[in-house]
């Protein structure tokens, strides 16, 4: 597995990052040093409060080998000639270390935050994958831009503003996916998929890998072609006393995650989905202070991987290896210490 950093590590929570401790741009480039220095193979970045790309700029420009990415910037509010060129003239910076991973949104996200109007999301992201590509086409192979589908028609490209061919034109696209069709899309013709926190190892073995194939074989595409990357929901602290603490805040996360129906349906496979309704429900009452209490320990440990820092590594490769080529871990890195506590898990976490 290749294990890479969904924040660059610094005052986080281990493994996590709370709502009231957003990521600062300003420290970004730093942070990505510490995460090149400490040996991650990948330092990635959500679109939450800053602009992924202006923050993907920092990092390259600040480190020299570890590879960057979005994890994940919303495809749909863009235009994809947009973002085609926001990761050209990133793969330029960074000389070829720039991945691409895109996102959906919710429905009312999209219809009510950035005012678009609303389709099925997995042949939008089709076309919007192929559209991006047709421009990258057009810039690097020197051919008139030519793209047609339901979503997105492109046939206009003058010299002001296209910036020609650069040495590393392969900008790798990953897709989140947790539904099947999403999944199976992404088999098609994405380069790899991000994987949401609750998706655990029964849901990898009997939803994502079967529709992933499924996707593929439409094609006849190579499966083992796209990469499986996953987030998982990790609690971990150099000792059980502090653990504690961060069981607290991975129980309410889970509890987070057991009320979006978004997510339901990776509850459902382990016969939560009962207790995803009644989640529901407390969160449109406002009762999040009870949520937690719907997560039991069997729930607790299923969904998340939970262990001191000398457990952890082997608990993630229990459940991953094998099943993903990519990982999203992190602990805080404050100290010449927390560095080499770092460092040893890396070096126990399995990169086969």
């Amino acid at each position: 597995m290749k294990i890479e950093s969904l924040l660059p590590l610094g005052k986080l929570d281990p493994g996590l990052r709370e709502p009231d401790t957003p990521l600062d741009i300003r420290d970004f480039a730093r942070l990505a040093g510490v995460a090149e220095e400490v040996g991650l193979d990948a330092v990635l970045v959500e679109e939450t409060k800053d602009d992924p790309f202006q923050m993907m700029a920092l990092g390259a420009a600040a480190t020299e080998q570890i590879q960057l990415g979005t994890s994940v910037a919303m495809a749909f509010p863009r235009s994809p000639t947009a973002t085609a060129m926001s990761a050209w003239s990133l793969s330029k910076l960074s000389g070829g270390r720039f991945m691409l991973g895109l996102g959906t949104q919710v429905r009312a996200h999209i219809q009510r935050r950035f005012g678009l109007g609303w389709s099925a999301p997995a042949p939008w992201m089709r076309d919007y994958i192929g559209a991006v590509r047709a421009v990258w086409r057009c810039w690097q192979e020197r051919t008139p831009l030519e793209f047609a589908s339901d979503h997105y028609n492109l046939d206009l490209m003058v010299p002001l503003f296209d910036p020609g061919p650069i040495d590393h034109p392969d900008i790798p696209i990953h897709v989140a996916v947790i539904g099947p069709n999403m999944t199976a899309m992404a088999g098609e013709c994405a380069d790899g998929i991000r994987l949401h926190p609750v998706v655990t190892p029964k849901f990898i073995d009997e939803e994502i890998l079967p529709n992933l194939a499924r996707g593929a074989a439409r094609v006849n595409r190579d499966v083992d072609e796209c990469e499986v990357g996953i987030k998982p929901l990790v609690g971990t602290a150099p000792d059980e006393q502090k653990l504690e603490a961060v069981i607290r805040t991975v129980r309410a996360r889970t509890a987070f995650y057991l009320s979006t129906p978004s997510y339901r349906r990776a509850f459902a496979i382990h016969g939560w989905e009962d207790r995803a309704r009644e989640a529901s429900e407390y969160s449109r009452e406002g009762r999040w202070d009870e949520m937690s209490d719907l997560v039991d320990d069997d729930m607790l440990h299923t969904i998340a991987t939970i262990g001191t820092y000398d457990q952890i590594a082997h608990r993630l490769n229990e459940r991953f290896a094998g099943r993903v080529d990519r990982i999203e871990f992190s602990v805080p890195v404050n100290s010449p210490d927390d560095a080499a506590a770092f460092r040893e898990i890396l070096g126990e976490l399995d990169r086969t």
